[in-house]
């Protein structure tokens, strides 16, 4: 695929690969939010959300 007609989310993901091919001992930690907010797109990210609201929600109305 061309460089310059890439999405930005693929640029991202080719520009992540490539720090980790650079710098492996850099992902010993994990993936980060960062990582999970970018794989998920705006949609999942939102869904994420909304879960652990009602989920917080739902434990402060039964075990307060």
């Amino acid at each position: 695929m061309n460089k310059e007609k890439e999405r930005p989310e693929e640029k991202r993901e080719r520009l992540r690969q490539e720090e980790l091919k650079r710098n492996p001992a850099g992902s010993v930690h994990g993936g980060g939010l960062q990582d999970l907010v970018g794989g998920l797109g705006w949609k999942g990210t939102g869904i994420l959300i909304l879960l652990l609201l009602i989920a917080s929600v739902l434990y402060f109305a039964f075990f307060d």
